[in-house]
């Protein structure tokens, strides 16, 4: 049995195991690379364009250009963050993938009013609405059998045992950045001349929907800027 072959490693513990300590031995670059040639097809990359999100949209597209780009739109975005998909598909040339949640933001309120307002229970069907079911979506249309994310370890807490390679839910997903600290993101973006969204210059470290995003503050945890301090996950990405 071999170590990097995804076929046995997706069925045998062991192999996935084996999978991933290979894989820590790569940089990120070499297990994109690595994972374009041996990772199942469809290959897409998933991105928020959130705060660092230039730098794995960077990594992935420039050793496959033509890569599909999954963005879920979920109505809700800072107008920031629309410019900064405008910028960074021009920049990078993205093959942009845009998926989103019917009804539209103002119909899903007339539905269910204001969902993020409803505590965890109200959160969590609120996110599975607007982002994992067109997340869904998006996987089952493209035929996606390998998926790239930019998690890190570092983000946060319910992030730190990310490891490499996870096969979940029938496919592959690969976090070729996932051992990187702030400070390997800033060097990459420093030395790519990349642009970081506009709102870090305002205290945002983490940045989603407008409603339920809040700039750091001194003293308290950086957890608590996303979702009220009531969840940290949005479920796109569950914990491996």
């Amino acid at each position: 049995m071999s170590c990097s072959d995804p076929a046995e490693a997706a069925v045998d513990p062991g192999a996935a195991k084996q999978l991933n300590a290979m894989l820590a031995r790569f940089s990120a670059s070499e297990l994109v690379a690595w994972v374009l040639e041996n990772g199942p097809a469809v290959h897409v990359l998933s991105s928020s364009f959130g705060a660092q999100a230039a730098v794995s949209l960077h990594l992935v597209s420039r050793l496959q250009a033509d890569i599909r780009v999954i963005l879920i739109d979920t109505g809700y975005l800072f107008p920031e963050t629309y410019r900064f998909i405008d910028q960074l598909v021009e920049l990078l040339s993205l093959n942009l993938k845009v998926y989103s949640a019917f009804p539209g933001p103002a119909w899903h309120e007339a539905r269910h009013g204001s969902q993020w307002e409803q505590g965890v229970a109200g959160i969590e069907a609120y996110n599975h609405a607007r982002k994992v079911a067109p997340m869904h979506r998006a996987l089952a249309e493209l035929g996606v059998g390998s998926w790239f994310a930019g998690l890190r370890r570092s983000q946060s807490r319910s992030r730190a045992s990310i490891p490499f390679a996870q096969f979940s839910n029938g496919l592959w997903k690969w976090y070729p950045l996932a051992d990187w600290t702030d400070v390997d993101v800033e060097h990459y973006l420093e030395d790519h001349g990349l642009p970081r969204h506009p709102l870090c210059a305002k205290g945002y470290v983490s940045i989603g929907d407008t409603h339920t995003t809040q700039p750091a503050q001194y003293g308290v945890d950086i957890e608590n800027t996303r979702f009220f301090g009531l969840k940290r996950e949005c479920g796109l990405h569950g914990r491996p």
